[in-house]
C-alpha cells in the first residue's frame, strides 16, 4: 500500500508529508485548496507527464516521493522481474523536477519513465475523469469483457493471435509477390544477368585483400627498388661509403694491433661478428633486389582485377562474402520465378489453410466473448442497482468487424437504458459524467477480488451525484476497501463519513503566498469537517448533530462494533 506521500515546491504546496493507512482514506477540502495537485503529483511520480509550470517560482526544483509497503508475494515477484528488489518490502519512488530535466529513482536507483510506469501499474491504480472516459472506447469495452473471461479467453486470444500472425505473413507474401507474365520475364532476365555477371568474375573469399596488397607493392615498386638499392650500397663492400667496407678497414686496423693487447683481441672478435651479420643482411638484400621485377603488363592486369572487384562491391556488397551471398539469394529468387505458378499455388493453398484456421479460432473466441459478455452485463446490472441506477438495463454486445486482427474479428459495444421504457442506446450517447463514473466504480468492484493492485485512487467519483446515490457510492467504496487501500477525493459528506481515515486539505493565505496543507483528522475534527461539507461556511449545532448521525449510520452499515 501507499504508506507515505511527500511533495515539495509544487503549485500551492510548499511542502507536505502525509502518512496513509489501510482501508478507505478520504481526502476532503474546499474548491481550490489543491486536491488535484496531489493526484497530479502522484501521477508524475509514477512516470506520468510532467507539468513544468507546477514548480513554484520561488523554488529551484520540485519533488514528489512515494513510499510503498508491499507484502503480496506475486507483486514482489513481478517487481523482481523489473529489476526492483524491495528492501523489507519497501519501495521508494521519487521524482525531482528542475528546469527542463527530471530524474526518477526507485530505491535510489535512476530509472526511465517507462520503467517506473511499469512498476507503478503493479502498485497503484488511479481512476479519474480520463479513466472513466476510456470506458466509452470500444477497445476498452472489449478488454473488460476479455478480462472478465480470464484464463479461458486469454488462452483463446493467444491461439488466435498466433494464427493471425501466420495468416498475415502469408497474405503479405501473396500480395507482395503478384507479378504479371511480363514483369516476371523482365525480373528473370535481370536476375540472370546479375548472377552471370558475378559468376564471370570468378571471385573467391580473401582475394580482394591479396590483390590490394599486391597492387600496393607493384604501384610503389620504383620507390621500393630505390630504397632497397640505396640500403644495399650503404651496407655493402663495393664502395668507400659502404658500411661493410668501413668495418673491413676497422677490422684490419684492430688486427694489426691485437698482438700488443689482449683487450684489442676481444674487441676485434665483437666487430668480426658484426661484420658477419652485416654481410648476411647485405646478401639477403641483394637476393630481394634480384627478385624485384616490375612488369607493366602484370601491373595492368592487377589494376584491372582490383577495379573489377571494387565495381562488384559497389553493386552487390561491401565484401566478397556479401557478393557471393547476394548471388545465392538471387539464385533462390530465380528458382522461385522459374516455378512461379507452382510456388504461387503452394502459397495460395497455405494462405487458404491459414485463413480457415483463423476463421475457426476467431469464431471460437467470438462465442466465448458472447458467453462472458452476457455474464458481464448481468454483473454490471447488479452493480448499477447497488449504485442507485433505478431499473436500468445494460447489455454488452459483440459485433463482427470487417477484417481479421490479432484480436480476432470482434468489437464490443456497451448499451444502456437508464430509465424504464427507454430504448437501449450506445453508452457514449446516453450517460453523463456522473453516471459514467458510477458505472466504472461498479465494474471496478466486479474485478476487485482478482485485481492484485493494493492501492486504488478514486478522483471525481462523486461527480453529479448526491443524496441516496452518494450513500450507495460510499458503501461501494467501503466494500472495495475491505481488502485493499483506497484513496478517494470527494466533496460529499455521505462519502467522507465512510472514511477509515479522514484527511483535510486546506489552503492557508498570507500576504506573500497561498499554501496547501494536508493533515489526518481526529474523530471530532472529522465530524467538524463533515459539518462544513453539510452546512458550508456557517456550522450550526444541527449540522454537527447530523454529522455525528451520518458517522454512526456509516459505522452500522459496515457492521463495525463500537
Amino acid at each position: 500500500m501507499l504508506r507515505n506521500l511527500h511533495i515539495k515546491n509544487l503549485a500551492l504546496i510548499r511542502e507536505i508529508d502525509v502518512d496513509f493507512t489501510g482501508g478507505l482514506n478520504i481526502l476532503t477540502g474546499e474548491t481550490g485548496a489543491g486536491k488535484s495537485i496531489i493526484i497530479d503529483s502522484i501521477g508524475m511520480a509514477l512516470g506520468g507527464k510532467t507539468v513544468r509550470r507546477l514548480i513554484r517560482d520561488d523554488a529551484p526544483s520540485g519533488l514528489v516521493e512515494l513510499v510503498f509497503e508491499i507484502d503480496d508475494p506475486e507483486i514482489l515477484a513481478s517487481l523482481g522481474e523489473l529489476g526492483i528488489d524491495p528492501e523489507d518490502g519497501v519501495v521508494l519512488i521519487s521524482r525531482k523536477m528542475q528546469g527542463s530535466r527530471s530524474v526518477i529513482r526507485i530505491n535510489g536507483e535512476t530509472r526511465t519513465a517507462a520503467e517506473v510506469r511499469a512498476a507503478g501499474a503493479l502498485l497503484l491504480d488511479i481512476h479519474g475523469q480520463s479513466e472513466h472516459q476510456k470506458l466509452l472506447h470500444p477497445e476498452q469495452q472489449l478488454a473488460l469483457i476479455d478480462a472478465f473471461g480470464r484464463e479461458e479467453i486469454a488462452l483463446a486470444k493467444e491461439k488466435t493471435a498466433a494464427s493471425f500472425r501466420a495468416y498475415a505473413e502469408l497474405k503479405k507474401q501473396l500480395e507482395g509477390g503478384e507479378l504479371s507474365e511480363e514483369e516476371r520475364s523482365r525480373r528473370i532476365s535481370f536476375l540472370e544477368f546479375e548472377v552471370q555477371e558475378i559468376e564471370a568474375c570468378g571471385l573467391r573469399e580473401g582475394e580482394d585483400e591479396e590483390i590490394e596488397t599486391l597492387y600496393r607493392k607493384m604501384k610503389n615498386a620504383r620507390r621500393i627498388v630505390s630504397a632497397a638499392g640505396t640500403a644495399h650500397e650503404l651496407t655493402g663492400y663495393d664502395s668507400e661509403i659502404g658500411a661493410g667496407d668501413t668495418i673491413g678497414r676497422a677490422i684490419r686496423e684492430l688486427d694489426s694491433a691485437s698482438e700488443y693487447d689482449g683487450e684489442i683481441g676481444k674487441l676485434l672478435g665483437s666487430l668480426s661478428e658484426i661484420d658477419e651479420l652485416l654481410g648476411d643482411f647485405n646478401r639477403s638484400l641483394a637476393d630481394y633486389l634480384s627478385g624485384l621485377e616490375f612488369e607493366e603488363e602484370e601491373f595492368s592486369r592487377t589494376e584491372e582485377r582490383l577495379d573489377l572487384i571494387n565495381r562488384m562491391k559497389s553493386k552487390y556488397g561491401r565484401t566478397i562474402r556479401d557478393i557471393l551471398a547476394s548471388k545465392s539469394e538471387k539464385e533462390r529468387e530465380l528458382a522461385g520465378l522459374y516455378d512461379y505458378e507452382e510456388e504461387r499455388r503452394k502459397k495460395q493453398a497455405a494462405f487458404e489453410k491459414a485463413e480457415a484456421e483463423l476463421a475457426v479460432l476467431s469464431k471460437e473466441l467470438t462465442e466465448l466473448r458472447k458467453k462472458y459478455a452476457d455474464s458481464f452485463a448481468r454483473e454490471v446490472m447488479k452493480q448499477l442497482a447497488e449504485l442507485n441506477f433505478a431499473r436500468s438495463d445494460f447489455a454488452a454486445e459483440i459485433r463482427e468487424t470487417a477484417d481479421y486482427s490479432a484480436n480476432g474479428r470482434d468489437a464490443a459495444v456497451f448499451r444502456i437504458a437508464t430509465n424504464p421504457g427507454e430504448p437501449m442506446r450506445d453508452l457514449e450517447k446516453v450517460v453523463s459524467g456522473g453516471e459514467l463514473s458510477r458505472i466504472m466504480l461498479g465494474i471496478k468492484t466486479m474485478f476487485a477480488a482478482e485485481d492484485k493492485t493494493e492501492t486504488l485512487i478514486f478522483d471525481e467519483v462523486d461527480t453529479g451525484i448526491s443524496g441516496r446515490t452518494a450513500q450507495k457510492v460510499a458503501e461501494k467504496l467501503s466494500s472495495i476497501a475491505e481488502n485493499r487501500q483506497v484513496l478517494c477525493i470527494t466533496h460529499l459528506p455521505q462519502i467522507a463519513a465512510m472514511a477509515d481515515t479522514h484527511y483535510a486539505i486546506t489552503k492557508e493565505l498570507s500576504d506573500s503566498a497561498a499554501i496547501t496543507k494536508i493533515e489526518a483528522l481526529s474523530e471530532e475534527e472529522s465530524i467538524m469537517e463533515l459539518a462544513r461539507l453539510l452546512g458550508g461556511e456557517k456550522i450550526t449545532e444541527n449540522t454537527i448533530k447530523s454529522s455525528r448521525e451520518m458517522k454512526e449510520m456509516c459505522r452500522r452499515s459496515r457492521n463495525i462494533v463500537l
